[in-house]
């Protein structure tokens, strides 16, 4: 992979005060063994389609589709770069956005101090690629006691342009003491090969809580690997929700640490596959405080002769006594060509623990087809409403309205392309 990073590491303009930090990613990736399908956590997903000639980001241009209005501020980054147009900031009190290109010296050093913090880079190959070719990105910070009750929605586009390009993506959140964050993550491409290796991190105060959605709705050739990273201080509060649409490749790793007593953590996600996509998720939980608790849930369907990928780590240290964690995932094969590869995982050290996990790989159930037949349902719908079906709970746990508005015809179309099959679900 040496000739892909030597592209990606083409000197770009970028403040001056990162320049330590891209250094020192550029040192970790060319000192570090690239993956191989002899690496533990890559033998699933291979990156020979990473193999190709790149560019540096392309001119942006409009987006071709309308933007939904999710109830708060947008903030729209097409190609990678800021779209004034469809952008608009309002923020109430006590919370700040930045980009790194713009950041007052105070500014700046708050975010040398936090970047980085909550990465584990050793175990994070291309956190360190982010760090290398890191040119601008992004600071939200919410004050002590700020409420933030409309969700900031960060929209990432990239067009149908050639050559193949990549795109580089840093949000940096940090959440004050007993204060409420809000923030929608949305990957879209609209066609095009485009290679996105993003990066986000959280920082939770004592007694945060931070509602999250990360939305990876890139499908055709697009590629993205990238990873949310967050530290929960004490009795701190992370809601964070994750959808992923099958694409060339994808790869998300997800890592929570549990740094404060009294923390907890929901994190659910869906993915869904067709063709010959290929989803990877990672998540791993990290319990290293006492009186801490997850309930972690994933599901995904996979259909034609896609592949996906589940890993789910959680980890308790030897003094996360008093720990509750649960850990599902289930998945759902529409087709005998469809291929998942789940581990879920528990690695205890503490012998005061409530700790369960389990997956299942399953087919449709052949006698909820069949009552839906003798209802008059024909089987091609049916087959669409029990998938639905099974991933709507999650969907419907959403707290916000407009968002499951939004997602509602996107999983609808997803099941299936003729509309007549899903006019009942959109």
């Amino acid at each position: 992979m040496s000739e892909f990073i030597q592209r990606l590491l083409v000197a770009q303009d970028a403040p001056a005060w990162l320049n330590d930090r891209r250094e020192a990613g550029r040192a970790r990736w060319c000192a570090s063994d690239k993956p191989t399908r002899k690496t533990e956590a890559w033998k699933y997903t291979s990156l020979n389609k990473l193999e190709r000639e790149f560019t540096s980001p392309v001119q942006a241009v409009s987006p071709a589709a309308a933007l939904p209005d999710l109830g708060g501020p947008q903030l729209v980054f097409v190609n990678g770069q800021l779209n004034t147009d469809l952008s608009g900031i309002k923020l109430p009190d006590g919370v700040s956005l930045v980009r790194f290109a713009d950041a007052s010296d105070e500014q700046a050093q708050t975010i040398a101090s936090q970047l980085g913090s909550v990465v584990a880079n050793e175990d994070h190959l291309f956190a360190s690629l982010n760090d290398a070719t890191l040119s601008d990105g992004l600071l939200l910070s919410i004050s002590a006691g700020a409420d933030m009750p409309a969700p900031l929605h960060l929209v990432y586009i990239t067009t149908d342009a050639q050559p193949a390009f990549t795109v580089n993506q840093r949000l940096l959140v940090t959440v004050g003491d007993n204060a409420h964050g809000n923030v929608i993550e949305h990957f879209v491409g609209e066609g095009g090969t485009a290679f996105t290796n993003g990066i986000t991190e959280f920082v939770l105060g004592q007694g945060a809580k931070l509602t999250h959605a990360r939305l990876h709705l890139e499908q055709g050739d697009a590629m993205h690997i990238g990873g949310v990273h967050a530290r929960l201080g004490r009795d701190s509060h992370l809601d964070s929700f994750h959808l992923a649409l099958g694409s060339e490749l994808k790869r998300v790793d997800i890592v929570v640490e549990h740094a404060g007593s009294g923390a907890h953590c929901d994190l659910n996600g869906l993915y869904l596959l067709r063709g010959s996509e290929h989803v990877d998720y990672h998540t791993c939980i990290e319990h290293a405080v006492p009186q801490c608790t997850t309930d972690e849930v994933f599901r995904g369907i996979i259909g034609d002769e896609a592949r996906a990928v589940f890993n789910g780590r959680i980890h308790i240290h030897p003094d996360a006594q008093k720990t509750r964690a649960e850990l599902s995932n289930k998945n759902l094969l529409t087709s005998a060509s469809a291929e998942i590869n789940t581990k879920p995982e528990l690695e205890i050290y503490a012998d005061d623990v409530q700790c369960a996990h389990g997956a299942t790989v399953a087919q449709l159930d052949a006698g909820m087809l069949h009552y839906l037949r003798t209802r008059g349902v024909g089987r091609e719908e049916a087959e669409v409403m029990l998938s639905y079906g099974f991933i709507n709970e999650l969907v419907e746990g959403l707290d916000n309205e407009a968002l499951r508005e939004f997602l509602h015809p996107i999983l609808a179309k997803r099941l299936s392309r003729n509309p007549e099959l899903t006019r009942h679900l959109a």
